[in-house]
């Protein structure tokens, strides 16, 4: 298919939702692509985000820029958190609407949904109740970002749109034993175990709550697909009050389980123990994906496929460090 030539700025190519969109979008032969390293443009300085957009004039803007992190990361820097996420996503939206841009697709996360969120969670259960302590700063920042892009349509009628994913992982991932989320965490924590013949492995918490993964390749393929419907196609499956999209599997396992599947991908022979001295975070977390379905669009990747192809990523970037 050919598409109209744009100019394309994503927003955190390096991390590993923004490169596997610019590897989506780089197959499917779009662009030109725009791409900045923290060292070139500092996203959360109003006055270089500015300059950058009244010089590149991108017609697309996808907000993959983040900082992320799992229960320990959350918990350590809540500040951080907040701050570096509602300054990235308020100078993007802001000098996109400044310059014209096109489209601008932002992307959240699935624990802007309150903890105990009837499941599976559909969009409109946003703002409907608590949200889970131990991430609540960094969920406070995605949904800022939601009601900007729903507060420039509304204001200026921009088409700004915005997709909520659940769990993601893949190759980029940030494999850190202590400030990376659970999945990636697992395989390191079991690649270890097994180099070093360890009789067992600790996972936090009781191995209850119950949580949903998508391999980030979908998740880049699932956005371009939300990008690319027509406007009122997109406004027809949204709401004033409902404008974002939730992007999953539908389908999730207990943490137990997700830990059982990884050390058999990694080929770890050892006992698995739970320490329940550690917080389990929400008890579930399972997106309803009904909106996005109808769409058009579902994923690819199973998820013991996609743990297959996470640790090779691993693998590669783990013993490339070691020479």
């Amino acid at each position: 298919m050919n598409y109209p030539e744009k100019r394309i700025f994503v927003a955190g190519h390096r991390g590993m939702v923004g490169s596997a969109i610019v590897r989506s979008l780089t197959s499917a032969g779009r662009g030109p692509i725009l791409t900045r390293t923290h060292a070139e443009l500092d996203l959360t300085d109003q006055a270089q985000v500015r300059d950058f957009f009244a010089t590149e004039k991108p017609e697309e803007v996808y907000v993959a820029a983040a900082r992320v992190g799992g229960i320990h990361a959350n918990n350590t820097y809540p500040a951080e958190f907040i701050y570096s996420n509602l300054m990235v996503e308020a100078n993007l939206v802001h000098e996109a609407w400044r310059t014209g841009t096109e489209k601008l697709l932002f992307l959240g996360s699935s624990c802007i949904y309150p903890r105990l969120a009837t499941q599976p969670m559909a969009e409109d259960a946003l703002l409907t109740g608590k949200l889970e302590p131990t991430n609540e700063p960094y969920a406070v920042a995605k949904i800022a970002g939601i009601k900007l892009c729903e507060s420039y349509n509304r204001q200026y009628g921009c088409d700004f749109r915005s997709v909520m994913p659940t769990n993601l992982y893949g190759p980029g991932d940030n494999y850190h034993p202590e400030n990376s989320h659970v999945l990636p965490a697992m395989i390191r924590r079991f690649h270890e175990a097994k180099l070093g013949k360890a009789p067992s492995v600790v996972i936090w918490g009781t191995g209850n709550p119950k949580r949903e993964f998508l391999y980030v390749d979908d998740m880049a393929k699932a956005c371009i697909h939300v990008m690319d419907l027509p406007r009122e196609t997109y406004a027809a499956n949204t709401e004033v009050t409902i404008s974002h999209i939730n992007v999953g599997t539908g389908e999730d396992l207990s943490i137990a389980d997700l830990a059982s599947l990884v050390s058999e991908v990694v080929g770890y022979e050892g006992k698995i123990e739970c320490d329940a001295s550690k917080p389990d975070g929400t008890p579930r977390k399972l997106l309803d994906v009904t909106r996005l379905k109808r769409l058009g669009w579902e994923p690819e990747v199973d998820l013991r496929d996609g743990i297959r192809r996470a640790y090779d990523d691993f693998l590669g970037r783990h013993e490339a460090s070691r020479t």
